[in-house]
């Protein structure tokens, strides 16, 4: 498979070439659909009011209300002021990861002892979500699509493969407008060895 250097478009499709990042506005009631085209790819999802940049998306208010961790069809992400941000609509899926924030440089280097640069979720979130006079302090806790994290007894996650697999989806409506931040997951251990694009539609 050739890397991408840019955004493509397809059949009403965009896609977001591996380890790299895109910003856009949802108008309420628009869906957002997220494609993993060759699976255990995952995709890093953060989103603020398009009117107020104060409230932004919230994984501590999403679960709370949620009452669970793993958030699939039916269910609501919340900001951080309570409002409904997006419902997820369809999912073909079922296990995303709401708990660990987007990669960024100092967790390669903290984590995995990584010196030198690397691609990572977080700069490439804020340097999509800068034309909108969005700072880096803003971005919080990613909804992180196709991410399989598990939790066991004792209260340790571990990161392992995800369970999507070619064509895999997960369709969800913007329940007011929004700025939204997505990418092209840049962790090794997220994605199973390998980075892969990822497909975005909005409806």
């Amino acid at each position: 498979m050739t890397e991408e250097k840019s955004l493509t478009h397809t059949a009403g499709c965009c896609r977001i070439p591996p380890q790299s990042g895109v910003a856009f506005t949802l108008r309420g009631g628009q869906i957002l659909r997220i494609n993993d085209p060759f699976g255990e790819q995952v995709a890093d999802l953060y989103a603020f009011a398009r009117d107020d940049h104060s409230c932004s998306l919230s994984s501590g208010r999403s679960i709370d209300y949620a009452s669970k961790i793993y958030l699939t069809k039916g269910d609501l992400l919340y900001a951080n002021n309570s409002r409904p941000m997006f419902r997820i609509v369809d999912d073909t899926v079922g296990r995303h990861d709401f708990l660990l924030t987007p990669c960024s440089q100092e967790m390669f280097e903290i984590l995995y002892q990584h010196h030198g640069h690397h691609p990572s979720c977080f700069e490439n979130l804020y340097r999509a979500f800068e034309p909108y006079g969005i700072r880096p302090d803003q971005i919080g806790t990613t909804f992180n699509v196709f991410m399989n994290v598990g939790v066991t007894a004792t209260g340790e996650v571990q990161v392992k493969p995800p369970i999507s697999r070619a064509g895999d989806f997960i369709e969800l409506c913007a329940e007011m407008d929004l700025i939204c931040g997505l990418t092209a997951c840049s962790a090794e251990n997220s994605n199973n060895g390998s980075f892969k694009p990822i497909d975005y539609e909005i409806r």
